[in-house]
């Protein structure tokens, strides 16, 4: 047996105080005379020997309440495999988990209620003079100190619901982070969540054994969810007034299917579409929306589901940016094409600029989705790393190589644009044989596709290599690439084997060639994406804007404003925003007061599937986790003491002392010593 405070055994002196009231307290017999015996109605004989047992008796009982008493103080216990040393100070880390998914109601409220509740429990187990640190998914500076139990349980209680989600090893690092500065200290882990199964990782949790590591799994029973996971538009640029399809991906996260969850679009606050969809369990599913009607500019859409008793993933957030014009930058050896200027002129959305090749203004590339090079024999070695650089930052580049280009030029530029180049002119009658009808460029330009469609015809053209793997829009007789295309960073690299000139082919002059050149500027389009997600997509790229030092970039929505780290590199702005963002919304990115672009934000749908761990497959996860508690409608404190204590026992000494106090009332009451001898009435 073992004692969490045994300098309270001192107390055991009190044991002295009833044995010297009993030694002194002997009752002492007084001699009675009577005139006449005829007045005495009744006498008794007490016992010597009767009266000591009673006596002893009742000091027995006085002896055995004072020395539980004094037990109970002392916290006797039976140490058990994990029982840590008594007497040092403890250092405990508690994980609170505050993502969406603790928003789910059980019968103590919300999961998140009952994990505040539970963590007070787990504080008042340990001493006033132990040392606490609150973590919870947000991961704030503020938790990374050490706090007093009071200090404690007034951080659990301004603990509120976040859009952090952390694998089970990042929260077991950060608590170990803490705990292991904490030398000469006795140092424990607690994890309260519910455990779902996101939470785990590829390996089972690594953690530090001079670390005690104890979960606490909170449950709430089974409710259905269903989400949107991810929505995208079908056109590539969207313009005022044109009929746009927005593609929404359904997911039900239950285990039955959904009936009839009603859903409705809103574009700017406005209606667009509704409907009812029903989704099978576990599975998803996609449905398109169609709508129109939009001006020009930026658009704020907003998917609304009508799906209780989850309700933090009934939103989902995107916008998109209407644009009255796209620009178009044409390059030239100095003479202008009038093949490609009359393409760019069929519609009025283009704006088509041309420039020749050493009247470039590299700092406006970033500007243009599209860049188009014809004509040019050799390009300059500036010219060639800007366009390198543009194309990885997410432009499009289409190549038309001069009729007398330098080839060796040419590789150089192209090999550092991550595409295939001419390796020599081939002088040989050919017909382009087939087209990629699989690629996204010829998406939409036919409406039936003859049996033996009218294709360019070539009278020459440049081999190209194939160090670099392409995909091919038109091929020639055995496969031979005619016009290519090739992945480069974030961007794309068009290269066609013939310059524009009728002594090459007549592709110039082809029916496709207008449709095919305006697809592949439709594509180029510097959009953002539709939406990101809170906690994850830290990094996030804007529109091309100019700017300078003094102009500060501001994301605002309603009340709520930040001021995002902005870097520029090479043209592109990037936005940093960290954990500054908690609420999912739309923010507008402003620029002093002019708006530069609408951005979404939304909640990880990580959350939205509420499957759990059991015992038995977090104790595979968690392997060196002392404990897994599944607490029920008791506090947990008791489990905790006997965690770190073994089994205690100072609740049987109190029960104990109790009883014996109880025997000595009974004793003094009940227990009489005396007999009658005889009894005799008097007479006159």
């Amino acid at each position: 047996m073992h004692f969490v405070y045994p300098s309270f055994l001192f107390a055991l002196t009190v044991l002295a105080i009833p044995v010297i009231i009993h030694l002194f307290n002997f009752r002492k017999y007084q001699k009675v005379y009577f005139s006449n015996v005829q007045f005495l109605k009744q006498v008794q004989e007490q016992q010597a020997s009767s009266r000591n047992l009673k006596e002893r008796l009742i000091l027995l009982a006085r002896l055995l309440t004072l020395f539980f008493l004094v037990l109970a103080f002392a916290r006797p216990f039976l140490p058990g495999k994990n029982t840590v040393a008594t007497g040092k100070q403890q250092v405990i880390s508690v994980f609170v988990d505050n993502s969406y998914s603790m928003q789910v109601l059980n019968r103590e409220g919300t999961l998140l209620d009952e994990a505040k509740r539970r963590t007070k429990e787990i504080a008042s187990a340990y001493s006033i003079n132990d040392r606490f640190q609150l973590l919870t998914q947000d991961f704030e500076g503020k938790h990374q100190r050490l706090l007093s139990r009071d200090e404690f349980n007034d951080a659990v209680d301004a603990v509120k619901i976040g859009p952090q989600s952390r694998t089970l090893q990042q929260i077991a690092d950060r608590q170990e982070s803490l705990l292991k500065e904490q030398w000469g200290s006795l140092r424990s882990a607690f994890i309260l969540s519910d455990f779902q199964k996101n939470m785990a990782g590829r390996q089972p949790v690594k953690t530090d054994s001079s670390v005690r590591f104890n979960l606490v799994q909170l449950r709430s029973g089974l409710v259905p969810n269903v989400a949107v996971d991810s929505v995208w538009l079908l056109s590539a640029v969207h313009r005022s007034g044109e009929n746009e399809k927005l593609v929404v991906k359904l997911h039900n996260y239950a285990s039955q299917k959904a009936e009839k969850v009603p859903m409705k679009l809103l574009i700017n606050g406005e209606q667009k579409a509704q409907g009812l969809y029903s989704v099978d369990a576990r599975m998803e599913q996609l449905d398109t929306l169609s709508f129109s009607g939009l001006a020009q500019g930026w658009q704020k859409g907003e998917l609304q589901l009508q799906d209780n008793p989850v309700t933090f993933d009934n939103q989902f957030y995107f916008t998109f940016n209407v644009k009255q014009q796209q620009s178009v930058l044409l390059i030239d050896g100095g003479t202008p094409d009038v093949f490609l200027k009359a393409v760019f002129d069929t519609d009025p959305f283009f704006a088509a600029k041309r420039v020749a090749d050493g009247n470039v203004d590299y700092a406006g590339l970033d500007n243009y989705p599209l860049i188009v090079l014809s004509g040019i024999r050799n390009i300059s070695t500036g010219l060639s790393q800007q366009l390198a650089s543009y194309v990885t930052k997410g432009g499009a580049l289409a190549v038309f190589p001069a009729e007398d280009a330098d080839l060796a030029n040419y590789k150089a530029f192209l090999q550092s644009a991550n595409a295939n180049w001419p390796l020599q002119l081939v002088v040989e009658p050919e017909r382009v044989e087939t087209i990629n009808l699989q690629n996204e460029v010829f998406k939409g330009i036919f409406e039936n596709l003859p049996q033996h469609p009218d294709l360019p015809v070539v009278s020459k053209y440049y081999q190209l290599s194939a160090s670099q793997r392409g995909e091919n829009l038109m091929e020639l007789l055995g496969k031979r690439p005619f016009w290519s295309v090739f992945n480069s960073g974030r961007g794309k690299v068009y290269l066609s084997a013939v310059p524009l000139l009728d002594t090459y082919s007549n592709l110039q002059r082809h029916a496709l060639f207008v449709p095919v050149m305006l697809r592949i500027a439709l594509l180029s389009g510097h959009d953002q994406p539709l939406f990101y997600t809170l906690g994850q997509d830290e990094n996030i790229a804007v529109p091309p804007f100019r700017s300078d030092d003094k102009q500060v970039l501001k994301l605002t929505k309603g009340n709520v404003g930040i001021i995002p780290d902005t870097r520029h590199d090479q043209g592109n702005t990037r936005l940093f925003i960290g954990d500054q963002l908690q609420d999912a919304g739309i923010y507008d990115l402003k620029k002093q007061d002019s708006l530069i672009s609408d951005i979404a934000f939304n909640n990880s749908r990580l959350e939205s599937d509420l499957s759990y761990m059991d015992p038995a497959q977090l104790k595979l996860d968690f392997p060196q986790a002392a404990a897994v508690l599944k607490p029920g409608t008791a506090s947990i404190k008791g489990d905790v003491a006997d965690l770190n204590f073994g089994l205690q026992l100072w609740k049987l000494c109190i029960i104990l002392a109790l009883f014996f106090i109880a025997a000595e009332i009974l004793l003094i009451r009940y227990y009489h010593t005396g007999k009658k001898v005889f009894s005799q009435s008097t007479t006159s």
